[in-house]
């Protein structure tokens, strides 16, 4: 199993962060990535960078060395509405979002209001990902949650970091989340969540994992800048046309076939 996107990673405009722009490109082309996303923090966390941070990566040139970058956020679950702290004059900007639940934000709470949250935020339509809902800290129902998901074609993330180094506990959740995933047919996609440029594309552990549970590689979003552009064509990003020609002078390089 190959997966040639990263859709989750932190630049030193998210403080506790340690590289660059430039070193995501650098570390992405090393590993043969072909795609990477920069997912800064959005506005409520304590380190997140200003709001015109994310309009301004309009600068960031789309391609690098045959290597593209995404722009977009990893917004914070404000509440059990499902709100998020991404502005609207913010979503114009913006290729994704990525919906997550952080401590300095949102309380640890119960299952039913963890479940209520992240719920509404999917019903919300504006988050196309879940960030790590395998948390221990904010255990949901997860039949629930991955109905919803897939009601609303929204993938839920399997954050590698989860099982390295960042939210320890998350691994029995995790894995039961694939089970869950590959019972439902709900969409899945696979997150370095790199806070310094040499974790980028690292997914050796949802790879694992996935092979463990059966997922089929069909339910991964990200495998391909093929497959993850098409899925964000089908929640109407543009990027999805910007992109198109630089993808598809890649199609004889990838062999995995997409949904």
């Amino acid at each position: 199993m190959k997966v040639l996107v990263d859709t989750h990673s932190h630049t030193v405009a998210s403080t506790h962060a340690y590289s660059t722009v430039h070193d995501y490109f650098t570390q992405a082309k090393l590993k043969q990535l072909q795609m990477f996303s920069i997912t800064d923090h959005g506005p409520e966390m304590p380190d997140a960078p200003h709001p015109w941070h994310f309009g301004n990566m309009k600068v960031i040139p789309r391609v690098v060395d045959n290597v593209a970058m995404l722009r977009a956020i990893e917004g914070n679950i404000l509440n059990t509405q499902g709100d998020l702290d991404v502005l609207p004059g913010m979503m114009p900007y913006l290729d994704f979002i990525i919906a997550s639940f952080h401590e300095p934000v949102f309380a640890p709470s119960d299952v039913a209001t963890h479940t209520q949250a992240m719920v509404n935020v999917i019903k919300q339509g504006q988050c196309q990902i879940i960030g790590h809902p395998g948390n221990p800290n904010y255990p949901i129902d997860i039949e629930a949650v991955l109905t919803a998901a897939k009601a609303n074609n929204v993938a839920v993330e399997i954050n590698n970091s989860s099982f390295t180094h960042s939210r320890q506990g998350s691994e029995a959740n995790c894995v039961a989340i694939l089970e869950m995933a590959v019972r439902l047919g709900t969409k899945v996609s696979f997150g370095s969540d790199a806070h310094i440029a040499y974790h980028i594309g690292d997914f050796h552990q949802c790879i694992a994992k996935a092979k463990q549970v059966g997922l089929p590689e069909t339910q991964i979003v990200n495998r391909t800048p093929e497959s993850f552009l098409a899925f964000l064509h089908e929640h109407g990003k543009s990027v999805a046309l910007e992109l198109a020609d630089w993808c598809q002078g890649l199609s004889g390089e990838n062999h995995v076939e997409e949904t």
